[in-house]
């Protein structure tokens, strides 16, 4: 079996603050991992960088981007180009599909984020072809602090016809992997066929807390805006502070 973390954020993200090597150093020495995702907000760069060197660390990475469609967000999987925003959803998923990527719906209906309503993906599935696209739903979104949502999005994924997933919407390298997409095999393909079949399983490794993300997530914040993040520059050396924008 594999295990999958799809929704990650690298510092091409605003919000972001973990480079690209910092995040393949981070998956192969302390987790599970043999998938991820870099899922920037409306970017596809980090990912397209990450799937290049990822072959030096020993992971898979899945280019992807976290597209901010007019009723809410929708990862977008398996693309390498960008994913105009403020398209529809119908759109946006068909516009994927022409790229050959997978969607998935992010957080749905999770309280202070852009989320798609249940509504939106139910009547985006009434369309054969967002159906073939539109595959799964985030039913587990690790990095949420109320959790009340994932209960939502999860009985919202079991009375329909998609694949479940769980993520970690990772912001900071200590939540990567805090949930996992557990699927049969172990590479890139093998998940993207549990995907198309909707044979993937949840996993939720640890949850995020406030007193674990915030100091965190701040500290890191602070640091990329003062110029400065964590890489590392080689995979077996130890990560270091490095100045941001000469190093990824």
């Amino acid at each position: 079996m594999g295990f999958a973390d799809l929704h990650v954020h690298s510092v091409y993200s605003w919000d972001g603050t973990a480079t690209i090597s910092a995040i393949l150093n981070y998956a192969v020495t302390k987790t599970r991992l043999n998938v991820i995702a870099i899922t920037d907000h409306d970017e596809i760069t980090g990912a397209l960088h990450a799937e290049k060197i990822a072959p030096r660390y020993g992971i898979e990475v899945i280019p992807g981007s976290e597209v901010s469609t007019a009723e809410g967000h929708l990862l977008a999987l398996f693309i390498r180009e960008k994913v105009p925003a403020g398209l529809s959803l119908i759109e946006t998923v068909r516009y994927v599909e022409q790229l050959g990527g997978l969607c998935i719906a992010a957080h749905p209906m999770a309280n202070g984020s852009s989320s798609l309503s249940g509504e939106a993906i139910r009547q985006a599935l009434k369309y054969p072809d967002v159906a073939r696209t539109l595959v799964g739903i985030e039913a587990i979104n690790a990095g949420l602090f109320h959790q009340d949502s994932n209960f939502l999005a999860t009985a919202l994924a079991r009375s329909l016809p998609v694949a479940q997933v769980a993520n970690s919407d990772s912001h900071i390298l200590e939540t990567i992997g805090f949930g996992m997409t557990e699927f049969e095999g172990t590479t890139a393909a093998d998940l993207r066929r549990a995907l198309e079949s909707r044979q993937t399983r949840t996993v939720v490794h640890h949850r995020a807390t406030p007193s674990l993300v915030v100091p965190a997530w701040l500290r890191s914040f602070l640091l990329k805006k003062a110029g400065w993040v964590q890489w590392t520059p080689h995979p077996r050396q130890p990560m270091r502070l490095g100045r941001a924008g000469l190093v990824i």
